[in-house]
């Protein structure tokens, strides 16, 4: 489901059950010395789904270790993201002469717990759009899909920042019929090949009670206009 949403130069590896024989590097096993057993599965499947990814791109099996605010270390030359929610791991990995950053994101097709996360988690602006979606499109939870966009968009960002990006910094708008969705950023966004980001497009999809979302910044060409995401 998840390569649909990106493009072909990025590498996808996702699996809806957690593999039994992935294995870790003990570099990796330390991180979760002190973990239950489910997160210790979740944990080893999604990093057995990004090793198959880099092995799409010719990139030999390496421990991926956790670098500031918990974001994973990829090889050299190497962009990428990981999510894993209940039913679901995934991975995307592309190199950093086709892509300058990723940020995938699964959730279950659930609603948000309550309306205190809700307010949490959104703007003004987008509860007003949630009230009149959800009795027209009650088969995708809106609200879970706002969050899930803005996950995918603070892990576009963050690699191109270091900095964090609160839920309140960054204005989703979704396209149902599209697939798609734009994240306009209300805080200074980076530069990227000398131009100033202002937002993030991405696509989402909803299939077997889920909800993934999906972003990847291209490098920028020629005539390229990047300061509205790809």
């Amino acid at each position: 489901m998840l390569e649909e949403l990106l493009p072909a130069a990025v590498a996808v590896e996702e699996t809806f059950d957690d593999v039994a024989d992935s294995e870790l590097y003990e570099e990796e096993k330390a991180l979760i010395a002190t973990s239950v057993e489910q997160r210790r599965r979740e944990f080893a499947t999604v990093r057995g789904c990004a090793r198959a990814a880099l092995a799409r791109l010719g990139v030999p099996p390496a421990p991926i270790l956790r670098g500031e605010r918990g974001a994973p270390r990829w090889p050299h030359g190497i962009v990428g993201s990981m999510t894993h929610c209940a039913g679901y791991r995934a991975a995307a990995v592309a190199r950093a002469e086709d892509m300058v950053s990723i940020g995938i994101d699964a959730e279950p097709n659930e609603p948000m717990p309550n309306a205190g996360t809700l307010d949490l988690v959104t703007l003004p602006e987008e509860r007003r759009w949630l009230s009149g979606m959800a009795p027209r499109r009650p088969d995708v939870c809106w609200d879970r899909l706002v969050f899930s966009a803005k996950e995918s968009v603070y892990k576009a960002w963050f690699p191109l920042t270091g900095r964090w990006l609160g839920f309140e910094d960054a204005l989703v708008t979704v396209d149902p019929q599209a697939g798609t969705f734009h994240a306009r950023l209300l805080v200074p966004g980076p530069d990227v090949a000398g131009i100033r980001l202002t937002g993030f497009t991405g696509n989402w999809t909803a299939r077997r009670n889920l909800l993934l979302t999906a972003i990847a910044l291209p490098v920028p060409s020629p005539g390229r206009d990047q300061s509205k995401g790809p």
